[in-house]
């Protein structure tokens, strides 16, 4: 009997935790609009997207014929971006994206769970809890692994209920933040957690995602500031770029000048800088290069004349040699004729004193955009060294709409590479010595990239 009474109370609090998720999530979009927004973002993606070439077209087009039916079938609008999201997921690109409208994103819970509070990073591609709220530090140490989700593998829960939804240029990047946002969900969603502690014990655990009371957490959030400086050995200066975003910036890091002069050899820390505005960046490069021009990334669109395609429906591959006409026609045709933006290095007028020392670069997996772009620049530096993980691997101009229920997409016009053509949106601007930061690593609080690059400008 007391079992039945125990069965029927947990049936009432899933029952009451299902009723209160369906009413925090709005269902405010008619089924037109659903549909609209649907195939507003199909035509933006079909007439601007650079990457269009890239996806399998026959395939893109089922999904949207087959999302039709089932974006007018979703119980809330929840259900509906999260259809948009695989939608967009499906083109592999970090600056193609849908969001969230506020009303759902401000109902969205990621690390709270109550009494517990959890971060995770993918660490040789296990999702490792790296950060707990202070007061369950010991009962869920730094380090420990979860190795199920609801039941299923965490391998399989990640391929089947998170990586499908995330859009990005690159498989590591996705798994990274796949792993960061696997718990993502409404507020009042539970999961059944099995985790692997450091010990190798094994420790089952229900969590709800409700609000966690408790602010303190261990290790203690670093306190980001845009740009540091310090010395790291006697002749060795570091700072730390920590966004391309902000102008003052360039302000700090002039202000530093006297001090950096000083300084034997240099690092420049990107590893946070997730981008911003490409001349920020330059501006900044510009005292560290004797150069009085430097090469930037390359640039194309995609050029759309709806004359030009539709002749090049009748327009064979075997016309367009030696016919300059027929080639935009059939190219056209097939959504692969391109705009290459006229090309020339950025000269550079600096009357400053410049610092030319042997400098290290650390870069990672969150080294973006702009920050991608300040690479490509330093590519000829031969006193410059990148050392770390491959970059971001994604970069370009966005176009951003809204689309009904307040939410937003933004869809990459704009495809960069290196002068010569070599892509690295993709693949990521690769480190020159790479280092990868250990399970053990992060136990032992150890900073290996930066270790890595104090050693190596010493031998300098």
């Amino acid at each position: 009997m007391k079992d039945l009474k125990s069965s029927v109370l947990l049936l009432m609090i899933f029952c009451f935790l299902g009723i209160c998720l369906k009413a925090q999530m709005p269902n405010s979009i008619s089924k037109t609009n659903k549909v609209y927004g649907l195939s507003k973002f199909w035509q933006e993606v079909n007439y601007n997207f650079v990457y269009l070439n890239k996806i399998d077209r026959n395939k893109w087009e089922s999904d949207y014929k087959k999302l039709i039916e089932e974006v007018q079938e979703t119980e809330n609008d929840y259900q509906y971006y999260r259809l948009l999201q695989r939608f967009c997921a499906s083109l592999k690109d970090g600056h193609t994206n849908v969001n969230f409208p506020d009303t759902i994103q401000k109902n969205l819970y990621n690390t709270y769970f109550g009494e517990y509070r959890l971060f995770l990073t993918n660490i040789e591609n296990k999702a490792i809890v790296t950060r707990t709220n202070l007061s369950k530090k010991d009962e869920i140490p730094i380090g420990t692994e979860i190795i199920k989700v609801n039941g299923m593998n965490t391998k399989d829960y990640l391929e089947q209920e998170v990586i499908p939804y995330i859009s990005s240029s690159t498989n590591y990047i996705l798994m990274d933040w796949a792993v960061s946002r696997m718990l993502q969900a409404p507020k009042g969603t539970s999961f059944d957690i099995t985790f692997k502690l450091p010990n190798g014990k094994i420790k089952e655990l229900k969590l709800t995602h409700t609000e966690t009371m408790e602010k303190e957490v261990y290790p203690e959030f670093e306190n980001w500031q845009l740009f540091e400086f310090k010395w790291v050995d006697k002749d060795i200066a570091y700072i730390s770029l920590n966004s391309f975003g902000d102008p003052k910036i360039d302000t700090l890091f002039i202000e530093k000048l006297p001090e950096l002069y000083k300084a034997k050899k240099l690092i420049i820390d990107l590893r946070k800088n997730g981008g911003g505005s490409t001349s920020i960046g330059r501006d900044i490069l510009q005292y560290l290069t004797k150069d009085t021009l430097l090469y930037g990334s390359k640039n194309q669109s995609r050029l759309h004349i709806p004359s030009f395609k539709a002749w090049g429906m009748w327009t064979t591959e075997k016309d367009t040699i030696g016919n300059q006409w027929a080639t935009q026609e059939f190219l056209s045709y097939h959504d692969n004729f391109f705009h290459d933006f006229p090309y020339e290095a950025d000269t550079i007028k600096l009357k400053a004193k410049r610092l030319i020392v042997p400098t290290a670069i650390l870069i990672g997996h969150n080294t973006a955009s702009a920050a991608e772009d300040f690479l490509i620049y330093t590519e000829n530096q031969k006193h410059m060294i990148k050392i770390g993980k491959r970059t971001f691997g994604s970069t370009g101009q966005p176009m951003l709409f809204e689309l009904p229920g307040g939410g937003s997409a933004r869809v990459c016009t704009k495809k960069d590479t290196y002068p010569n053509g070599k892509e690295f949106v993709g693949y990521g601007v690769l480190p020159d010595i790479e280092v990868n930061k250990s399970f053990e690593d992060y136990l032992k609080n150890r900073d290996p990239v930066l270790q890595k690059a104090i050693k190596y400008l010493k031998k300098k």
